[in-house]
């Protein structure tokens, strides 16, 4: 679990997932007497949700900061390709300079920053959804403990 909470500050260890794995891991040596299926299958749902927020934020994040069609398309572009080109540091640039990038070829370039700005605060809100979520889970895990 601490492997994972480190992994959601490393952009390159998929920390929720890895943290829920600990928790599960726990979960099923004490056969789910000490933390019940319920809430390991509560949080393996929160996990999924969390992945799936990880991607969509940055481009929701874009659109609330006025990108355009072109804008939201070079985001997604930038978030499914900036990883595999810039490595770590491509999750964070890859939307950032897409959602510009597509601005700039729309001909906007007024909102090209603003919406390379909205792909981070999506990923900042991202980030934050991610460590508490997994402050959460770590918090059931000592609880379970006492």
């Amino acid at each position: 679990m601490i492997i994972g909470l480190a992994g959601v500050l490393l952009p390159f260890l998929p920390g929720v997932p890895l943290a829920w794995l600990g928790f599960f891991i726990y979960a099923y040596s004490t056969d789910f007497k000490e933390i019940s299926l319920t809430t390991t299958l509560v949080f393996l749902g929160l996990t999924i949700l969390s992945i799936l927020l990880e991607f969509a934020l940055p481009l929701l994040g874009a659109k609330k900061y006025h990108a355009s069609k072109h804008g939201m398309a070079g985001a997604a572009m930038g978030l499914a390709i900036g990883p595999f080109l810039l490595g770590p540091i491509g999750i964070v640039a890859g939307p950032f300079v897409g959602a510009v990038a597509g601005e700039f070829l729309n001909g906007n370039k007024k909102h090209a920053l603003m919406a390379g700005g909205g792909t981070f605060v999506g990923f900042l809100l991202s980030l934050l959804l991610k460590l508490i979520l997994t402050l959460v889970m770590i918090g059931f895990f000592i609880f379970s403990l006492a």
